[in-house]
């Protein structure tokens, strides 16, 4: 037997072939998953992508700051693949953890379709909880073996691609009556004062969350909201409809626009303080016409902040810090704040949606600046146009505004927009 301490200069060079081989095959690991003759992605539990091999970047024709943490894996499918996927493979998903070459098409940049088998397994924690999903696509383009199986079954997927279309729209239907009877159907008139308003329902599929209204007070005021309900679907619609109706009633008994939030907060809080937990924002306000000018006194529960719009051709935020999110805590914060409207001058509710959207081949995200100076390059003219000019952003951003977005807009109309009972003369 040799005796390591007789040849310490051959143990060294062992040592280093050793390190050098582990090092070699680290890189190897490295180099097969990226390189790998398929695509691989890994997705958390709502599809956002984490991880993305280069392959599979090379196949769709993107680049991985485009992809990782922006799209989710149902983006990167054709629409018949995306409705596959929500009415089949989603489903068998969540039920076995588990599902093995599935047909799909994916959609590269230049537009053409490449058919691949996908094969996607839940990765779960020691607890057994679902952590991530761990997805292998192969590329079926050249694979004649697959073709006889993936026509034969041609006939059966189209025909429930019909069904499944059928009954979507049937669904969108329902879900569009639904959503209009949770928004006034049309805005009262104030004397004196001009009102707008805009919904923007990002997906026909889902009932969002937004709300807004505006409704008499007495003795010549109006009260108004906007809100977001957190999460979709039907029991966001039921927490919407519950908002609504509690903070018209608090405003009824007790106009104060942070009395009011604290209504609501308790009445979220202790419907929903244990189980699903539930909470929104919301801005209320308070309109008390005066006779060249509107006050305007509202509060602010974790809502993005009102922005006014003024007849000199400025735009700015009115302030309302350290708003908490209501429902959730049982005795929060509420931020108030005060302003005047005078002629020419409005002021714009708006939810999320809108500064969130993504723009540009980088999704940036379109940001409180970037409203503001739209705002301040739109002419004075009233909610209305300024409302006109806000739908019109909305359209222009296209499949990177993938959220609701409700507008409300209040204002006092400029002397050339004021109607002849308005005209002293």
């Amino acid at each position: 037997m040799c005796r390591t301490d007789q040849y310490p200069d051959g143990e060294r060079d062992v040592n280093a072939t050793g390190v050098a081989f582990t090092a070699l095959l680290e890189d190897s690991v490295e180099e097969l998953y990226e390189q790998a003759p398929c695509g691989y992605l890994s997705t958390l539990m709502d599809g956002t992508i984490a991880k993305i091999n280069t392959t599979l970047l090379k196949w769709l024709g993107l680049s991985r700051g485009q992809v990782v943490g922006l799209m989710r894996f149902t983006d990167l499918l054709t629409v018949g693949g995306k409705l596959y996927h929500e009415t089949h493979y989603a489903p068998l998903l969540q039920m076995n953890g588990e599902v093995s070459g599935i047909a799909l098409d994916i959609k590269a940049t230049s537009g053409q379709r490449m058919p691949v088998l996908v094969t996607s397994k839940v990765k779960t924690s020691e607890e057994g909880e679902p952590m991530l999903v761990r997805t292998t696509v192969f590329d079926a383009s050249d694979r004649r073996a697959y073709e006889t199986e993936l026509l034969r079954g041609r006939r059966a997927a189209e025909e429930a691609r019909r069904q499944a279309e059928a009954d979507r729209e049937r669904l969108q239907e329902a879900l569009a009556v639904l959503q209009r009877s949770l928004l006034p159907a049309e805005l009262p008139t104030v004397p004196g004062l001009e009102a707008a308003s805009h919904y923007h329902t990002a997906s026909l599929d889902l009932l969002g969350g937004d709300f807004y209204d505006l409704f008499p007070l007495g003795a010549g005021r109006w009260a108004f909201f906007l809100g977001d309900v957190c999460g979709k679907g039907p029991q966001a619609a039921a927490v919407t409809s519950l908002t609504r109706y509690t903070l018209r009633a608090a405003a009824l008994h007790d106009a104060d626009p942070v009395t009011v939030l604290t209504t609501l907060n308790t009445v979220l809080h202790e419907r929903y303080t244990s189980g699903d937990t539930r909470y929104c924002t919301a801005i209320f306000g308070v309109l008390s016409p005066g006779s060249d000018h509107a006050d305007i006194h509202l509060a602010s529960g974790g809502h993005p902040s009102a922005l006014v719009q003024r007849a000199d051709g400025t735009a700015h935020y009115l302030p309302t810090p350290g708003g908490m999110l209501i429902g959730v805590l049982p005795q929060p914060q509420f931020a108030p704040a005060r302003t005047q409207l005078f002629a020419g001058d409005t002021l714009l509710l708006y939810t999320d949606g809108l500064t969130e959207a993504r723009t540009g081949p980088e999704r940036e995200l379109y940001g409180d600046d970037a409203l503001r100076a739209f705002a301040a390059e739109q002419p004075a003219t009233g909610p209305q146009a300024l409302i006109a000019a806000l739908t019109g952003l909305l359209a222009g951003f296209g499949d990177g505004l993938d959220d609701d977005t409700a507008l409300l807009a209040l204002g006092v109309p400029a002397p050339s927009t004021a109607s002849a009972s308005d005209d002293p003369t």
